[in-house]
């Protein structure tokens, strides 16, 4: 399958960002546009998390259960997103002008890829490693790590979001991370010209 954007990862920030990509959908400019994401969660650490200093999210809501009404929240107003699960990704390579993602299951053509992936070892995709970096925004007894870039793109059409784009763990600084690529992302599309997304009542 070839897809205009595919995001890696349905932790935060690349279900925030494929979220906001989503509700451009009415614009002329993305009408047409093949968006993925693959929602590898088993090793998201909202797993384990439980919010209260979260604004929008009531006291004590479960990361778990974050991940769980994030894909909902997708499919019920977003379906043309297509989310692809029990996947995991193993390479990335670049192939002429786009990208081809290769999982354990299939091989996917993409003009545009996100990486929001957690900062945590090991980090198994091929293609990237000379990209790898301590991160530095977390203690350093962690070994975390993050994907170098410059205001989240790694290179031409290759963005990271969230924590390995060396972002702290907070949820609200990884849900803004990801809007903000895919922010990015639609002013390209838009010919350069700055896009925000808002629904009014």
């Amino acid at each position: 399958m070839n897809f205009d954007v595919l995001i890696i990862g349905g932790g935060v920030s690349g279900m925030q960002c494929a979220l906001v990509l989503g509700s451009a959908k009415n614009k002329a400019f993305a009408t047409d546009k093949n968006i993925g994401i693959i929602l590898h969660q088993k090793t998201s650490h909202l797993q384990n998390a439980l919010f209260n200093n979260v604004l929008g999210l009531s006291p004590k809501t479960l990361g778990s259960n974050v991940l769980i009404n994030g894909k909902e929240q997708l499919t019920e107003l977003y379906p043309h997103i297509s989310q692809i699960e029990n996947e995991k990704v193993c390479d990335i390579e670049d192939f002429k002008d786009l990208y081809q993602v290769t999982t354990n299951k299939d091989t996917y053509t993409c003009k545009t890829v996100v990486i929001a992936l957690n900062y945590s070892k090991p980090f198994s995709i091929d293609g990237l490693d000379r990209f790898i970096e301590p991160h530095q925004k977390a203690d350093p007894i962690k070994d975390r790590i993050q994907l170098k870039n410059k205001d989240h793109l790694i290179k031409n059409n290759l963005y990271c979001c969230g924590t390995i784009a060396g972002w702290r763990s907070q949820f609200a600084i990884a849900a803004g991370s990801g809007a903000s690529v895919a922010t990015n992302i639609l002013t390209l599309w838009n010919d350069g010209n700055h896009v925000k997304v808002h629904d009014n009542i």
